[in-house]
């Protein structure tokens, strides 16, 4: 290697381009974006890669079919009557919040859900949205308890009521 030719080629500073400044500069005039056009004015963007140039946009001439039910899916948390026997005490409560606590219940939900596989040793009261079959049967068996989370009220569609006919006299 030939210590007279490592910076050849490396740039390390650019001079910024000086636009309008006059014909002597090179950029002047029409500062290097050509004479009218697309791109000629100041604002101008590129568009993005759905443009296709004033045609109509392949995503608009495909016809739409489906239904997606991402509007109403909800999220459970998932948790096994075994886990639960290795984290809790005899006797403790158990809800969403301590489910968090011990690491059991992560990330956002819209309620928990217990399932039973896995065997339950300890007496403990669970308050979950929703148990299965084996799960509630295996924490009664012990002598726990099941709470059920009712589901958030759905809301009045039709609150106004139907007015009374008028009577002609």
């Amino acid at each position: 290697m030939d210590l007279s030719t490592v910076h050849q080629g490396v740039h390390k500073f650019r001079l910024k381009k000086r636009v309008g400044r006059g014909p002597g500069s090179g950029h002047g005039k029409t500062a290097s974006r050509g004479s009218k056009g697309q791109w000629a004015s100041a604002g101008a963007k590129m568009p993005t890669p759905l443009f296709e140039g004033g045609q109509m946009p392949l995503f608009r001439r495909i016809p739409k079919r489906g239904f997606s039910h991402a509007t109403w899916a909800r999220h459970f948390l998932i948790v096994n009557v075994g886990d639960l026997d290795k984290a809790f005490n005899d006797g403790d409560t158990v809800d969403q919040s301590s489910l968090r606590r011990v690491g059991l219940a992560k990330g956002p939900a819209d309620g928990v859900r217990i399932l039973g596989t896995g065997d339950l040793s300890k007496q403990l009261t669970v308050k979950a949205h929703h148990f299965s079959k084996s799960a509630a049967e295996k924490i009664t068996a012990k002598g726990g308890k099941t709470e059920v989370i009712p589901p958030p009220a759905k809301p009045k569609r039709n609150k106004m009521k139907a007015r009374a006919p008028k009577h002609s006299s």
